[in-house]
């Protein structure tokens, strides 16, 4: 600890972002560029470097959070560097998109706000590749060992550099036509910009990973032949099976996926189009859920120019503070939380008819209505009470040229015929099932990420690629040195 009295004399202070009439106007990152360099070596010394570090045990990675903070309080940044690449593959990545259950384990949380550990953590990741601090690590030799990760999201990139590391020769299989998963094509520009992924993707390029585009196994080429070609398969396509709405009227045009959205936007921002055939300009947009992918939307929206934007939660609007007894440190709380996205639309008035930051709470769709052309032209909606029933005269209708459907996801998709060729099995949740050392029914093919847990937090993604790199390296070698953070059974920390 570089300060002990850090905690006590340094108030947080987070990355600042940019003003928001100037951020809707481009799909630039949000924050100050340079602004957080200046600022973090103090926001480091908050750490308390506690006996018992929680922020250890609330991220699923195993970060060894106090160690780097106090290395950047130093102005030490390859070691830093270093003792955060140890546990994790992509914290650029982490940096920007993980809700940062860490610092809800923060031990000054008890009583003070968090140490600013997502902030930090970027902070190294950006000056790592700045100082030229991360360079590729091929192999010293190969194994002779072949494997097949199909699916390039943070589960399947995580194992790859894993597995290549190790000596296997590896080639990552994805469907889309670049890189990335739902980082590529479902996270916003804003939120993260692709030079990020780019970049790490080179790195492992350098360091033998083999990467096949535009190929979807189970369609483009066959599932059972695949098996047969690798000496492994890691299965690891995510959970990209939408939930529907089944609601009157959700025939309608106009009503559309999230993830049929917001891909149109990022390829907008790749320049493989001038303007998104659903593009929000002028439009009057609802947006049905409250979770990240919705505030991905709402953000996506008031830079496509919307005339309004809603967003509907069906949960109550938390409190500021947390429920010490139904979420009691250090769990993640449900806490109010204000992204950029609500930011901007709060600043902005994008839904004068919804709360400050455009979002209705305890609010559910009863049905949608539409024009003489089966369009859609309305929402009807009922406030709810925290057992989901309906609140007496309640009910309110909200214009909507365009809904967006952002109700998470149930599990892989299965149109490919992936699942179905190799005959894997599945669980009641539409899940792939697995042992506990990550392998399905079917010999020598693993699943992890999303596509075997469920929708989760990228932290817990790139944590099953780890540890199913090591459970697929123990399978071809006898044994293993690489870590492995989490079980497939291991779950967030709850009460």
């Amino acid at each position: 600890m570089a300060d002990p009295k850090g905690f006590m004399t340094t108030p947080r202070r987070d990355w600042p972002r940019r003003p928001v009439e100037e951020r809707v106007r481009d799909w630039d990152e949000v924050y100050v560029p340079g602004a957080l360099l200046p600022i973090i070596d103090k926001q480091a010394d908050r750490c308390m470097d506690c006996g018992i570090p929680f922020c250890h045990d609330s991220c699923p990675l195993g970060n060894l959070i106090p160690e780097w903070n106090d290395l950047v309080s130093r102005d030490d940044w390859r070691a830093a560097a270093d003792r955060l690449h140890a546990t994790n593959n992509f914290p650029e990545f982490t940096g920007r998109l993980c809700p940062a259950p860490c610092e809800a384990g923060c031990v000054l949380a008890i009583n003070q706000p968090a140490v600013t550990i997502k902030n930090v953590e970027v902070a190294i990741a950006d000056q790592a590749w700045e100082l030229g601090l991360a360079p590729p690590r091929p192999p010293d030799r190969l194994s002779g060992r072949t494997v097949a990760v199909i699916g390039s999201g943070p589960t399947g990139l995580a194992a790859a550099q894993q597995l290549t590391r190790a000596g296997h020769t590896v080639a990552v299989y994805e469907k889309d036509d670049r890189l990335g998963g739902l980082m590529r094509y479902g996270i916003p520009e804003f939120k993260m910009e692709k030079r990020h992924l780019e970049r790490r993707i080179e790195q492992m390029r350098a360091e033998g990973t083999k990467f096949r585009t535009s190929t979807a196994v189970g369609r483009d080429v066959g599932a059972a032949e695949l098996r047969a070609r690798y000496d492994a398969v890691v299965i690891a396509t995510g959970a990209t099976a939408w939930r529907e709405l089944p609601v009157p009227g959700r025939e309608l045009a106009g009503i559309q996926q999230a993830m049929e959205y917001l891909p149109l936007a990022n390829r907008v921002c790749e320049g493989d189009l001038a303007d998104s055939p659903m593009s929000a300009a002028g439009k009057h947009v609802v947006i049905v859920g409250g979770g990240d992918t919705g505030a991905d939307c709402l953000g996506t929206a008031v830079r496509e120019g919307a005339a309004s934007v809603s967003q509907l939660d069906i949960y109550a609007q938390p409190g500021a503070e947390r429920d010490e007894d139904a979420e009691p440190w250090p769990t993640y709380p449900k806490i109010y939380r204000l992204s950029a996205a609500h930011e901007e639309a709060g600043e902005l008035r994008t839904a004068p008819a919804a709360h400050a930051d455009a979002r209705l709470f305890a609010a559910s769709t009863l049905r949608f209505t539409g024009d003489e052309s089966g369009h859609v032209r309305s929402l009807h909606l009922v406030e709810v009470d925290a057992a989901r029933r309906p609140v007496a005269d309640s009910g309110r209708t909200l214009p909507a040229d365009l809904v967006l459907l952002a109700l998470g996801f149930s599990g892989p998709d299965r149109t490919d015929g992936l699942v179905d060729q190799l005959g894997l099995a599945m669980d009641p949740r539409g899940t792939i099932t697995r042992d506990a050392g990550f392998a399905t029914n079917v010999p020598g093919v693993f699943a992890a990420g999303d596509a075997a847990r469920g929708q989760s937090l990228i932290v817990w993604a790139i944590a099953e690629g780890r540890a199913v790199a090591a459970a697929v390296d123990r399978h071809l070698t006898g044994s293993s040195r690489l870590p492995a953070p989490i079980g497939p059974y291991d779950r967030p920390m709850t009460v």
